[in-house]
């Protein structure tokens, strides 16, 4: 309850209108990154000897829930949610040095970091990326290119995912896969914006990097693990999607619960009839089953449970009762609920991608499929 209440004494700060114009404008939301800095939030999951709370996923899962809650959506959640599961690698693999000079930076919010994985040609195939690091004296020279790397327009510091290895040269398709935690050096990494359907004011862009020298220091972990590293991020990553996502249907249904009461039509409220009372019922009931699978998935991983199942799932269920539970605040507004000036119809722009990112919910119900319920590969 104080992880809560804390929250919300900062985002509560920060209501439609400032959230409306960011959508508008684009402008990365400086003040808001910069409030939960000076709340101590950006360090709730790093370590306590570096400045952090030292906390669990679970808090972060009641955190991100109560940042998405108040209007902001996947806007205010993605300025603060990267400093929780990014730069995770050098949380667990980071040396004492490394922790020193970057951990500190990052809770203070002086350091903004981009998240440089993905790329064009291999989506979630992540073991056939091309972006190589080129072993040379004192450290590598990078090139190749990155898509919806988040942040990298304000960002001075990027993760990046390369190859150290040749895939071909490799003996299984993991190994040869490295981490880097270095400056976003825009002299030899050039940053070009994708306009996209929501979460316009945090920034998601198709990045080519030509030589970039990255000293031999700001890798995090031995050479060709990091596809290993990375898994560890992967499970938190769901969840806190997950919590995210069920905070925004949430913030829609309580808007369209409202509405109901108070919009008459033939002489009588609207949530006076089934036709509206009934599908808000349903969403309410989805809601509240994925933030319990939510809350399951963070106990697990906090006690060092397996949880692949669980935050998978979370991930699935948090992401379609959220966004049911947006569509269905547009339907209950009526026309009222296309117009910006309700702000649902952009809660429901926000949401969307939780179901698409950073997993589809094709790959979840496969695994889920293979792993649980031992059924062979289907790809």
């Amino acid at each position: 309850m104080s992880i809560r209440e804390g929250v919300r004494a900062v985002v509560s700060q920060f209501g439609d209108e400032y959230w409306l114009a960011r959508d508008e404008d684009g402008e990365f939301p400086r003040e808001f990154h910069n409030a939960m800095a000076e709340g101590g939030w950006l360090g709730i999951t790093m370590p306590a000897e570096y400045g952090g709370a030292g906390l669990g996923v679970t808090e972060a899962a009641v955190m991100m829930h109560e940042v998405a809650s108040h209007g902001g959506g996947m806007t205010a959640a993605s300025t603060v949610h990267i400093n929780l599961f990014g730069p995770h690698p050098i949380v667990v693999q980071g040396t004492p040095e490394q922790k020193a000079r970057w951990v500190p930076k990052l809770i203070a919010g002086d350091d903004q970091v981009a998240f440089g994985v993905t790329e064009p040609n291999t989506g979630l195939n992540t073991t056939r990326i091309k972006t190589f690091a080129e072993k040379v004296d004192g450290g590598y020279l990078v090139s190749g290119q990155k898509v919806w790397t988040s942040t990298a327009q304000v960002a001075n510091k990027i993760l990046l995912l390369t190859r150290t290895t040749k895939f071909e040269d490799c003996a299984r398709p993991t190994e040869g896969i490295s981490i880097f935690y270095t400056d976003l050096d825009r002299t030899k990494i050039d940053v070009h914006r994708i306009p996209k359907m929501g979460r316009k004011a945090v920034d998601s862009n198709s990045i080519f990097i030509d030589r970039l020298f990255i000293p031999e220091e700001d890798r995090i972990g031995d050479e060709g693990k990091g596809f290993g590293y990375l898994l560890h991020s992967l499970n938190p990553e769901r969840v806190l999607i997950a919590a995210e996502a069920v905070a925004i249907g949430q913030d829609a249904l309580r808007r369209a619960s409202q509405y109901a009461k108070e919009r008459v039509v033939f002489d009588r409220p609207i949530g006076q009839n089934q036709g509206i009372q009934h599908p808000l019922a349903e969403r309410w009931m989805y809601l509240e089953s994925a933030w319990l699978m939510v809350m399951r998935a963070a106990a697990l991983y906090d006690s060092g449970s397996p949880c692949g199942a669980e935050a998978n799932s979370a991930k699935f269920l948090g992401a379609r009762a959220g966004h049911d539970a947006c569509w269905q605040a547009i339907a209950t507004f009526g026309g009222f609920g296309y117009a910006k000036e309700y702000h649902v119809e952009r809660l429901y722009r926000e949401v969307a991608v939780t179901r698409l990112a950073p997993i589809t919910e094709q790959l979840i119900m496969s695994f889920i499929a293979e792993r649980v319920l031992e059924l062979p590969k289907s790809y």
